[in-house]
C-alpha cells in the first residue's frame, strides 16, 4: 500500500511527533508498505512565531497537489494541523479523497499559555479541521474522551512505543553532579511549566536536557540548575540512565514519550496525575503521580529500577504501528480509480 504521510513537524526538529512518525514509518516499511513523507523539507519556509527552530511551509498548495499526483497514494494520513496539513486537507476535500488525521499536541492549551486565546476558540477551529477525517487518532483514552467531550467525532486510539534497545538500564550514575539527580528531558517552552520542577526544594541536582524558547529565561531564573542542551541517540539515553529520578511537570501533554524513554532506562518517574502521565504511568512500581511534585520526586527515589524497566517493556513500536495501520482508510472512494486515471478522464485538479 502507498501511504502519503503529511506533516509540518519533521527533522531536524526533536519532539515527540517527529519521533513517533519516524518509528511508525520504519514499522510500516517493515510491513511492506511504501511511505512517502510530505514535510517542509525542500519547500519555502518561514520560522514559526515564538518557535524559530520550527519551519512552516509558505503557500504549499501547489507543491502538495504535485506530490499527490506524483505519488498517487492508496491512503493519506495528515499528522499535523499546520500549513501543509491544511493544504493536504483542502486537496483531499476538493477531490473526494478520504484521509485520517492525528491529535498529537494540546494546541489549545499551548495557544492559551502563550497568547491568552480562550480554549473554546482554538478547539472550535480544530474541531472544524478534523471533522472530515475518517479517523482522528489520539494517543490515549484520556485524550480520546477529551476530544469527544469537545465535540470531535470518529476518534480512535493510537498508542506509542519506545525503543527498548536504545533506551535500556545501565549501572553508572552521575559522578560530576551532587546526587540524587532529578532530570527533565524535553522542550524548554512555557507550556511545559519547567518552573514547577525547578523551584522545588529537592536535595542534590536538578538537570534539564533539551532546548527551546524559554531556555535563556530559565537559566537566568534558576542558576543552580544544570542545563545540558539538546541530546539525542545513545547520548540522550545516557542522561536517563545516569539520573536517579525523571521529573515531568507538564500538565498539557497528550502522551509524553519521554516518560517511556526514562522508564525503559529503569529511571522512575515523578509526575502530576494529569492527562499523559495517568495513561502512561499506570503502575505505582514505575512512577509516582502526585499533585505535590516534590513528594512524588522523593518517593520515586525508593522505587526498584528493575520494576520500572519491566513496566516499560509493555510498550512497543511494532504494536503501535499495527494500531496505526488498522486505522488507515482507502483514499480513493471509487475502487481502483487513481489520481492519474482521474486526470486521464479530464478532471480538473487545483494547483
Amino acid at each position: 500500500m502507498r501511504i502519503l504521510l503529511v506533516t509540518d513537524a519533521w527533522a531536524p526538529q526533536v519532539n515527540g511527533v517527529v519521533v513517533t512518525l519516524r518509528h511508525t514509518i520504519a514499522g510500516l516499511e517493515r510491513l511492506g508498505h511504501e511511505v512517502h513523507v510530505l514535510s517542509p523539507e525542500g519547500l519555502r519556509t518561514i520560522a514559526m512565531p515564538t518557535y524559530p527552530e520550527i519551519p512552516l511551509a509558505v503557500l504549499p498548495a501547489a507543491a502538495v497537489a504535485r506530490r499527490f499526483r506524483e505519488f498517487d497514494p492508496d491512503a493519506v494520513h495528515i499528522a499535523t494541523e499546520g500549513p501543509l496539513g491544511a493544504a493536504a486537507r483542502a486537496f483531499c476535500l476538493t477531490h473526494g479523497l478520504a484521509f485520517t488525521t492525528a491529535y498529537h499536541t494540546c494546541f489549545p492549551e499551548y495557544v492559551k499559555a502563550r497568547f491568552g486565546v480562550p480554549l473554546a476558540w482554538t478547539y472550535a477551529w480544530l474541531r472544524r479541521f478534523h471533522r472530515p477525517s475518517s479517523a482522528v487518532l489520539a494517543s490515549t483514552a484520556t485524550i480520546r474522551r477529551l476530544l469527544e467531550e469537545r465535540g470531535f467525532e470518529n476518534v480512535a486510539e493510537w498508542s506509542r512505543g519506545v525503543d527498548l534497545d536504545l533506551f535500556h538500564p545501565a549501572p553508572a550514575r552521575f559522578e560530576e553532579f551532587e546526587r540524587p539527580v532529578f532530570t527533565y528531558v524535553g522542550r524548554l517552552a512555557v507550556e511545559k511549566d519547567l518552573p514547577a520542577f525547578l523551584r522545588l526544594d529537592l536535595p542534590g541536582t536538578k538537570l534539564v536536557v533539551g532546548d527551546g524558547p524559554e531556555r535563556g529565561r530559565l537559566e537566568r531564573r534558576f542558576p543552580r540548575a544544570v542545563f545540558a542542551g539538546a541530546r539525542s541517540g545513545a547520548d540522550l539515553a545516557s542522561f536517563y540512565q545516569r539520573s536517579d529520578v525523571f521529573v515531568f511537570p507538564s500538565r498539557t501533554d497528550t502522551f509524553g514519550l519521554v516518560l517511556l524513554e526514562a522508564m525503559a532506562c529503569g529511571t522512575p518517574v515523578a509526575a502530576l496525575p494529569v492527562r499523559g502521565p495517568i495513561d502512561v504511568v499506570k503502575d505505582p512500581s514505575a512512577g509516582i503521580l502526585d499533585e505535590d511534585l516534590r513528594e512524588a520526586a522523593l518517593a520515586a527515589l525508593l522505587l526498584d529500577r528493575s520494576d520500572v524497566r519491566r513496566y516499560a517493556e509493555r510498550y512497543s513500536w511494532p504494536q503501535s504501528t499495527r494500531q496505526f495501520e488498522s486505522c488507515l482508510v482507502p483514499a480513493h472512494r471509487c475502487a481502483g480509480l487513481s489520481l492519474r486515471e482521474d486526470i486521464g478522464h479530464g478532471r480538473t485538479f487545483a494547483s
